[in-house]
């Protein structure tokens, strides 16, 4: 008997083992399941469905709703489906259910994966082309894409020692941020990159804390970071220069030092996701395009 019902916690697991038999090309540990669902600060529960088919879960949503620039959106931010239950119905009945939701919420479009600072994957992979015909049959229409990129660590030379010392004449200083520097950093975020603010605060979460900072006569200009999002995977990112020290090879500076930061984790790859300059990744630190992503959006 079917049953369409919001996730127990206790179901955690079942999701996970239906997620990572049913999605080829992404893999979830519980953590990570946790830090997409439970940890994103505007997680709702009543936003987070589960289809049963004789009590065995053969279907997920998660939808997530963000005020962003003084209007509401929401966003499907996980979904699977058992490769042996579809073309049945089912995702689209947890997207009418969701959809509802997010109406009654006065949402005015939705979008698909790309949930600003908390999110897996900054869109569709097109190999999940099920998924994209899902969306299109829903009225969703494409308008954009985007790539993720990889970074390999081995073999190269992060070392900036040399460009910073030349900094230093210039009043700028380079560091990493420390505790200290909290209040400061949160400050340039809300006056400049405001979306980011919950990937920065988490990582402060870091040990040591994964944020590199640029001060001009004391007063911080620019930052880059890791960790923020997807724990302990090696993602890069997000990060700004103020305009007034654009030019100056800062920002290649704060990269490299966070990809050293990876690869002293051990790691050996970091991912850069949702890339805008392909080129200047592509030129600093030798990253290619590894997967690309559809961005898809509906009005309501």
């Amino acid at each position: 008997m079917a049953d369409i019902r919001l996730l127990h916690e206790s179901e955690l697991n079942l999701v996970l083992e239906l997620c990572n038999q049913n999605m080829e090309y992404d893999s979830l540990t519980e953590t990570l399941l946790r830090e997409k669902l439970y940890d994103d600060p505007d997680f709702d529960n009543e936003l987070t469905l589960i289809y049963l088919e004789n009590n065995k879960p053969v279907g997920f949503m998660n939808g997530v709703i963000r005020n962003i620039r003084g209007g509401k959106t929401g966003f499907i931010k996980l979904m699977v489906v058992d490769k042996t239950w579809r073309r049945k119905g089912i995702a689209r009945k947890m997207y009418q259910a969701l959809e509802k939701k997010f109406k009654r919420q006065n949402v005015s479009k939705v979008r698909v994966y790309d949930v600003p600072f908390n999110y897996l994957m900054p869109g569709i992979d097109p190999r999940y082309t099920a998924a994209l015909s899902f969306v299109e049959s829903l009225g969703f229409k494409r308008f954009g894409d985007t790539a993720n990129m990889i970074v390999s660590l081995s073999g190269q030379d992060f070392n900036t020692e040399a460009q910073e010392k030349k900094l230093v004449k210039e009043n700028i200083i380079i560091s990493r941020a420390g505790y200290d520097d909290a209040e400061d950093m949160l400050t340039f975020i809300d006056e400049n990159f405001a979306l980011w603010r919950p990937e920065v605060e988490n990582m402060y979460n870091s040990i040591p804390v994964s944020l590199h900072i640029a001060r001009y006569n004391g007063i911080i200009k620019a930052f880059s970071g890791h960790n923020g999002n997807n724990f302990g995977t090696g993602w890069f990112g997000p990060m700004g220069t103020h305009p007034d020290l654009r030019g100056k090879g800062i920002g290649s500076i704060l990269l490299k030092r966070c990809l050293q930061d990876i690869k002293d984790w051990g790691l050996e790859l970091s991912v850069i996701p949702w890339v805008g300059p392909i080129r200047f990744y592509s030129h600093y630190v030798n990253a290619v395009v590894d997967r690309v992503f559809w961005r898809y959006e509906k009005n309501l």
